[in-house]
């Protein structure tokens, strides 16, 4: 999950380098937030250079930071110490654009919360042709001979939406409130598993909706943001609460779960996420959690049952073992509470008389779920199973939510397994 497309963009204090800046070979422009139209000739070519480019991916976003970096050593700083997970945030930017490079109204909509979410980077419009001109100049040493003065003049029309889209949507952002929530940590209980309740405080009143997702950068680890999900609604003493697993080799988790304090100070982003109840929603809801997955979900039913829900929930969460099934005994205290909620496991590693057997499969025992909507979170090999068996129970693909696998950070599948957002929630 990427909290941006092309990579870290620049602070405002370094704008007046910016100020005797040559214009690239290819004008970005600073038009109006509307989509480039391309063309099906242009399309094709955006598309075949960046299938080229493809098996040489990881080689191509080392060499676009290079030249980013020679250019501009001042902004190396911004950048986190370890560049492994900024690499293949690029990498899966850049095959979200390709993917959307023809429906315009849907690159408008990524590019819109990626240039909203940018603002914590302090993004400025003067920032985007030097990135943009760094990175054809990437994906033309790579293409090689699938290059041309047309492929370039495509992704140049291609960049230019995310530009102004996401400078326009910063700068309306800008009006409506800050880049930045600092928050202390008031609360840190361990739970075993590696896992830790964090609640923090923001200094300022934090908006968001039950489901969404929030970027996170922590004292010890400057410029890296990661994405957790509070497991509860919205709040009267505006307190977050988020379930954090420490990852093997992930410094921000790890952190947080084992290093952090009362009184340390961390900083979120704006929320984002489309996984949200339609309050005027009338079909009855199947979720589906695997690990910290359970988070969103939980906020999820809280928010049903604030909303004095007339619709069915059926939950399931996954785990290997019994004593994985992080979250259980809330979950049941909860449906207890509520005659529309019912909370079911599924363990794939350890007999439990009655709970055992893989998630899509108990899924699938408990069906039919054609007249429901989902929503899932969890792993991503466990949320494609499950998006399966429910299509497979005739669920349309449109009613079947996952923040964790499309939408902004969450960029379709990552090319690489990066530990830190593959347990994010």
């Amino acid at each position: 999950m990427t909290d941006t497309a092309l990579g870290a963009t620049f602070q405002p204090e370094f704008q007046p380098e910016f100020q005797n800046w040559q214009a690239p070979a290819h004008d970005f422009g600073d038009g109006p937030p509307a989509a480039e139209v391309l063309t099906p000739d242009e399309v094709a070519l955006v598309r075949a250079s960046a299938a080229v480019v493809e098996p040489m991916a990881t080689e191509m976003a080392e060499y676009f930071y290079a030249v980013l970096f020679a250019r501009y050593p001042q902004v190396r700083d911004l950048f986190p110490v370890e560049m492994d997970v900024q690499r293949d945030r690029l990498l899966r930017g850049l095959l979200r654009i390709v993917d959307l490079v023809d429906d315009p109204e849907n690159l408008v909509g990524l590019c819109a919360r990626l240039g909203r979410d940018h603002r914590k980077f302090g993004a400025v419009t003067a920032h985007y042709p030097a990135v943009g001109d760094c990175l054809l100049e990437a994906l033309a040493r790579f293409a090689g001979p699938a290059w041309s003065d047309a492929t370039a003049d495509a992704w140049a029309r291609a960049y230019s939406t995310v530009a102004r889209v996401m400078s326009q949507a910063a700068e309306d952002d800008a009006l409506r409130g800050p880049a930045v929530w600092p928050a202390e940590i008031v609360h840190h209980v361990h739970r075993g598993h590696g896992i830790a309740e964090i609640t923090v405080r923001p200094h300022s009143p934090y908006p968001y909706r039950a489901g969404q997702y929030v970027s996170m950068e922590t004292p010890w680890q400057p410029r890296a943001w990661r994405y957790y999900s509070p497991c509860h609604a919205p709040r009267t003493d505006t307190t977050l609460t988020f379930h954090v697993r420490a990852v093997n080799g992930g410094a921000v988790s790890t952190g947080l779960v084992h290093h952090s304090r009362l009184g340390d100070v961390v900083h979120l982003g704006p929320a984002q996420g489309e996984m949200v109840l339609d309050p005027d929603g009338t079909r009855d809801i199947v979720c589906v959690a695997g690990g910290t997955g359970l988070a969103p979900i939980r906020a999820l039913v809280e928010q049903a049952a604030r909303n004095g829900s007339h619709r069915y929930v059926d939950v399931f969460l996954g785990a290997r073992t019994g004593e994985e099934l992080y979250g259980m005994d809330d979950m049941l205290r909860m449906a207890q509470r509520h005659h529309w909620l019912s909370v079911r496991a599924a363990v794939s590693h350890q007999r439990i008389p009655g709970r055992e057997g893989l998630l899509p499969d108990v899924l699938r025992e408990f069906g039919p779920w054609y007249q429901h909507e989902a929503f899932l979170c969890g792993p991503v090999p466990m949320v494609r199973a499950a998006t399966q068996a429910l299509m497979d129970h005739g669920m349309p693909r449109h009613r079947i939510r996952y923040d964790p696998l499309e939408g902004v950070p969450a960029l379709e599948a990552p090319l690489a397994t990066a530990p830190e957002e593959d347990e994010r929630f």
